[in-house]
């Protein structure tokens, strides 16, 4: 089988090569250049550090190695989503697009398409139900990805393959250990890859910029302070508001006067939502034509180890979380993804729709 592994130089994809060969394969490592590298003050993501150790796994498992630029692609899918998304009030998630429409989609369009499989580091695992192939949970439940995994296809998924899919991390950096792997003591990799070093807040100050509004107590209509942006906020948001007497949580933002809303959480009724609208459901993998999928579910509304439960409905022609117990932080723009009740399978998701507000 003809593989490209996608290695960034971190502990996971680099152990990737490592059982890859154990298991025969002479795969080809591809290394993607995503980061911004040409926009002043940042940090470019594809750091030398990476590079260096990514050409010593290729020397090391004599495997092929091509370094690739997708930074012109990645500006124009995904951090152009990103500007706009919170411009419009939502929370983006770039991870997942960059997952669906880089690694997955420009990759698989420039490079990928020569290979019969391309395989990554994700803790996520293909699972094979009555002859169809589905994205299935990682054993290591409190790394398993799937969440931004959540937005692929069909045919993206019939061409991945997840070795780490039966390793639990503390057995993937033994491996490294053993092997003698240099990325085995790095830390696993937080945050969006493009921003390098910059912290979130200041990439949407750079493109968004700042402006003055009220941050208002929901219950009492109470003006407490001030903040310099919607956008800057999300729902559920639990810090960084700069008030005292807490701890708050944005409940709500008001787009159009530019403020936004906060509570104690006293009343579940403000923060906590038991249903949860999703545009564009699309599923993943399993039986052609099986929407509208239907039943008893598990979920999640953003990357977490624990997963909610519920039952996925179908009204006005929308998909609809109706959870068993209330969830806080239903965040538009944010995508809600949909598990087997079993949590083995991942089903498909939608994005969690500005019905939510």
């Amino acid at each position: 089988m003809n593989i490209a592994a996608l290695v960034s130089g971190g502990v996971d994809s680099s152990v990737t090569v490592h059982l890859l060969k154990e298991q025969g394969y002479d795969p080809t490592i591809f290394y993607i250049k995503i980061g911004l590298e040409n926009e002043p003050g940042f940090v470019s993501c594809p750091s030398n550090e990476d590079i260096e150790i990514v050409q010593y796994i290729a020397k090391k498992y004599a495997c092929r190695l091509e370094i690739v630029s997708l930074q012109e692609e990645y500006w124009e899918r995904v951090v152009d989503y990103t500007i706009q998304s919170v411009r419009k009030g939502l929370t983006p998630n770039p991870d997942v697009m960059c997952n669906k429409l880089i690694k997955f989609g420009s990759f698989e369009e420039k490079y990928g398409k020569d290979y019969d499989a391309i395989t990554t580091g994700h803790y996520a695992a293909i699972a094979e139900e009555d002859g169809f192939r589905y994205l299935g949970t990682a054993k290591d439940r409190n790394k398993d990805q799937t969440y931004f995994l959540g937005q692929i296809n069909n045919a993206q998924l019939n061409k991945l393959k997840f070795p780490l899919s039966g390793l639990w991390k503390k057995e993937v950096r033994e491996i490294a250990e053993t092997a003698k792997l240099p990325s085995a003591g790095r830390p696993d990799s937080q945050g969006i890859c493009f921003l390098g070093k910059i912290n979130y807040n200041e990439f949407i100050r750079r493109y968004v910029g700042e402006k003055k509004g009220k941050i208002i107590e929901w219950e009492t209509g109470r003006i407490l302070g001030e903040h310099k942006g919607f956008w800057f906020h999300t729902i559920g948001q639990r810090k960084g508001l700069g008030l005292s007497q807490g701890p708050w949580i944005v409940a709500k933002k008001g787009i159009e006067e530019n403020t936004i809303y906060v509570s104690h959480g006293y009343d579940p009724i403000n923060i906590y939502r038991d249903k949860v609208y999703l545009d564009d459901f699309q599923l993943i993998g399993g039986r052609p034509k099986q929407l509208p999928l239907t039943g008893e579910i598990a979920f999640k509304i953003r990357h977490t180890p624990e997963f909610a439960m519920g039952t996925l409905l179908i009204e006005n022609g929308k998909h609809v979380i109706l959870a068993d117990n209330p969830v806080p932080g239903v965040a538009p723009g944010q995508y809600g993804v949909i598990y087997d009740k079993d949590c083995r399978l991942c089903l498909g998701s939608g994005m969690i729709s500005e019905e939510n507000n």
